[in-house]
């Protein structure tokens, strides 16, 4: 029997609309900034998207194009203008930057009840301590979609594949802290097959085209793939084989549209979040 498709983009749709429904009842819109520096094609079309979404919810929104030639001092002082606007209420920085930009300091000068993509060392702690302000989006959006489909955590066997401080390790301490029993590989760790086929909860962030196999899934599990790739033909992919692991699995996400609508629905709802509280 086919797995059941865990369906991101339906599920996102109708989230959206519970937001614009919410945003719709506050005295002003909420609003998102977003900061593009450089010409990364990946990144124009995430902004896009997400500008698209602001639209769908009620929001207001501001893009931020800027040249690849931005100093860090330039950028850090258009965070500071964002940070005093009362108009605002998320600021989202687009990554990757340009070489020759760190990040890291751009990350921690947005203010944190404005860090809408939960990346600021604060939010993070306190994502830690389970005292989260937002949830990181890209996990937050699985974790909404195993709950919307009626997914059972508690007691389940979870491996998560990639450790990133984006997905991988904000993925394995949601888990976690919904009393799931996680273990989270890497690529150091030994013998993944073997630990993904004993997984009830397998959830794959590498970014490896064909990782997945059927024989690395246990019967009836729930497979979520995260992962944005793109196959010899330049078709759009995840880590997992789909056809094949869809045969065993008892859920999988599709790619496109399962994980990639949540992660900007989830951002959308940061964003209303955001603005409530202040």
């Amino acid at each position: 029997m086919a797995a059941i498709k865990l369906d991101g983009t339906a599920l996102a749709r109708q989230l959206k609309e519970e937001i614009r429904q919410e945003a719709a009842q506050l005295e002003r819109r909420p609003g998102l900034a977003v900061i593009l520096v450089g010409d990364d094609p990946a990144s124009q079309v995430y902004v896009r998207g997400k500008e698209r979404d602001c639209q769908e919810c009620g929001f207001y929104s501001e893009k931020y194009a800027l040249p690849a030639s931005t100093t860090q001092e330039e950028l850090l002082d258009l965070v500071e203008v964002l940070n005093q606007r009362e108009d605002i209420d998320g600021i989202l920085l687009q990554l990757p930057l340009p070489k020759g930009l760190d990040p890291t300091p751009v990350l921690e000068a947005i203010r944190p009840d404005k860090d809408v993509d939960c990346f600021h060392p604060e939010n993070v702690g306190r994502l830690t301590l389970g005292q989260a302000r937002f949830l990181p989006c890209t996990p937050g959006g699985v974790m909404y979609m195993l709950e919307q489909y009626g997914i059972e955590v508690a007691g389940k066997s979870c491996v998560v594949l990639g450790r990133s401080n984006i997905v991988g390790k904000p993925m394995s301490l949601l888990l976690l802290q919904k009393d799931g029993t996680v273990t989270t590989a890497h690529s150091r760790t030994s013998d993944v097959a073997q630990l993904c086929a004993q997984a009830d909860i397998l959830v794959s962030a590498v970014g490896q085209v064909g990782l997945i196999t059927k024989e690395m899934v246990k019967e009836g599990a729930v497979v979520v793939d995260v992962a944005m790739n793109q196959d010899e033909n330049g078709k759009l992919c995840g880590d997992v084989c789909q056809e094949e692991v869809a045969q065993r699995a008892g859920y999988l996400t599709p790619v496109p549209g399962g994980v990639g609508p949540m992660t900007r629905a989830m951002l959308m709802r940061n964003t209303l979040q955001a603005a409530k509280k202040r």
